[in-house]
């Protein structure tokens, strides 16, 4: 799908995901229903996504984890694909550097790092290492909300 000016136009306008679609179309000079036809497509495709996030701090009882993984293997993106499936993740990256993977988990005091990692991470093979980075304090980061 071809990402034009108009399609980052509205991506950007969506940035508060409750802005009307009308207002979006007035401001671009085109017509609701192009607004519309378009988003639709953008979701389609898999570019755009309307979703509620939320600053994990505000969030009591839980806190953020990010998890650095190293492979046995080379099958970044299969690996990446079943981390992303695991509960509590809400996110993972294929990445360079001295890991393969970077995961973002959400956790909770009943689902906390022991329950991710001896009833989740256990689970997938070919896990050579993990590291556990606490997220004490973020600046502009938004999560959808897990668990």
């Amino acid at each position: 799908m071809k990402i034009d000016e108009i399609n980052i136009s509205i991506i950007n306008h969506l940035k508060n995901g409750r802005v009307a679609f009308k207002k979006i179309a007035d401001d671009l000079l085109v017509s609701e229903g192009t607004v519309r036809a378009r988003v639709k497509r953008l979701q389609k495709e898999g570019v755009l996504e309307i979703a509620g996030f939320v600053n994990p701090e505000a969030i009591p009882d839980k806190y953020l984890v990010m998890v650095g993984v190293k492979l046995k293997d080379m099958n970044l993106v299969g690996k990446g694909e079943e981390f992303s499936k695991l509960r509590g993740v809400t996110s993972v990256c294929v990445v360079t550097g001295r890991f393969d993977l970077l995961v973002m988990v959400m956790l909770k005091k009943q689902f906390g790092m022991l329950e991710f990692y001896t009833e989740e991470v256990s689970q997938i093979e070919n896990v050579r290492s993990v590291e556990t980075f606490v997220i004490y304090k973020s600046f502009n980061l938004k999560v959808p909300l897990a668990v």
